[in-house]
């Protein structure tokens, strides 16, 4: 029996994004790094919802918020909910609080119906999942899946301040940072709702998707090293020009994944040496990101891109210098919980099943417990922009959906 929806849920969503929002480092738009007073502020604020909704609130020592609803056996294992409050730079309101405001829905209903469940249910907010501040992401999900290390707190900002200093500064606990770890037999699941960041849900005309599997990544820095010289002495013919070279690979990338179904590579940035008007570029660096849900094909994928770099670097007279930076493989979601959130959703055609090509902290969570993901639209696909938006109808049929999944994991 699906439970009610309280009617005035859709505007205490709204007001609720709007308080979020307004907590920010800046005056003049919406950032929100780790372990800065804007977040101490907005744990506060969501400590308080909690407690109002039911759930007891605690801080792990990373920082991580977690509120916990007793199940009708206390300290039965618990179904975590969840995402993350930090932000990126000049960010949009719904990104990660989407899911946070989400999973506090979900048991201040359970709570109003006086439903105690075979499980706890727990919401978490993660200090860190953009690595806006220290330029690595997860530092909130990797401290609960146990896989933070020493190295990741001697990390640092671009002040000179490190992850432990900052996180000993916001009231956390470097030292204690391993307890912040959880074992696998103290949760059965974990989910995650998140604006879906793309437009196919839109193009659909669906408020919902349900996520099969986290897209792998890598991403790689490469060089083109050519010659720099006089932009009007030197002939065509005997150039050895970077930009050049470098702009055929760019093109080749594009054209190569725009070929291979589910695979996306994308060069973001770019940089020209020297960079003047009536020169020659010499040397160019850019940027390389290759994601897919099969991890075989991002790796054939990437492989092969490499190979045309360096013939394509060989044919403008360049040397090629590749540097790989990160490589995340593909995460797949739990088969059984993806049917159970298919089968949550309301509507009269089957649910569109996805892959997410952004990384969530869902992919942590995976190493730890069975996962999985559930997309709400959002406006033209935008996200980690200031227009990003998610209408509160489709909150509410996401909250259905959780809802529906919990109760049916709880009748299982």
């Amino acid at each position: 029996m699906p439970l009610p929806i309280d009617p005035a849920f859709q505007m205490t969503f709204e007001a609720r994004i709007a308080a979020l929002a307004a907590l920010s480092e800046s005056s003049e738009h919406l950032v929100r790094p780790s372990f800065t007073p804007s977040m101490r502020r907005v744990n506060a604020l969501v400590s308080e919802w909690m407690a109002a909704a039911g759930l007891t609130p605690r801080e792990d020592a990373l920082g991580n918020l977690i509120g916990r609803y007793e199940g009708a056996t206390p300290d039965a294992p618990a179904l975590m909910i969840g995402s993350h409050l930090d932000t990126v730079a000049d960010a949009g309101r719904y990104d990660g609080t989407l899911g946070v405001l989400l999973g506090l829905a979900v048991v201040e209903h359970l709570n109003a119906a006086g439903l105690r469940l075979p499980f706890a249910v727990e919401v978490i907010a993660f200090c860190d999942e953009e690595g806006l501040r220290f330029h690595l992401p997860y530092l909130g999900s990797r401290a609960v899946n146990g896989t933070l290390t020493a190295a990741h707190l001697d990390l640092t900002d671009d002040t000179g301040v490190s992850v432990a200093e900052a996180l000993r500064l916001f009231g956390g606990s470097p030292e204690a940072a391993a307890t912040a770890a959880r074992r696998p037999d103290e949760l059965i699941a974990y989910l995650e709702a998140h604006i879906e960041q793309g437009p196919a849900l839109e193009a659909a005309d669906e408020p919902l998707g349900v996520v099969t599997a986290i897209a792998g990544q890598h991403r790689a820095q490469l060089t083109f090293v050519g010659e720099a010289g006089h932009a009007g002495t030197v002939p065509m013919r005997l150039r050895r020009d970077a930009l050049v070279t470098a702009a055929r690979f760019v093109a080749q990338a594009y054209d190569y994944a725009a070929a291979v179904d589910g695979l996306v590579a994308t060069v973001g940035q770019l940089s020209v040496q020297p960079g003047a008007s009536n020169a020659i570029p010499g040397r160019v660096t850019l940027s390389l990101d290759v994601r897919h849900a099969e991890d075989a094909q991002r790796e054939q994928a990437t492989a092969a891109l490499r190979r045309a770099a360096e013939e394509g670097a060989a044919a403008g007279g360049c040397q090629l210098e590749w540097l790989d930076i990160s490589i995340t493989p593909a995460v797949t979601c739990s088969p059984r919980l993806v049917d159970v959130l298919c089968a949550a959703i309301a509507s009269e055609r089957p649910p569109l099943r996805m892959v997410s090509g952004a990384g969530h902290d869902a992919a942590q969570m995976a190493r730890l417990a069975p996962m999985a993901m559930l997309f709400v639209r959002c406006k033209g696909g935008l996200s980690h922009h200031p227009n990003e938006f998610c209408a509160a109808v489709d909150a509410e049929a996401a909250l259905r959906a959780l809802l529906g999944a919990v109760l049916a994991l709880a009748s299982a």
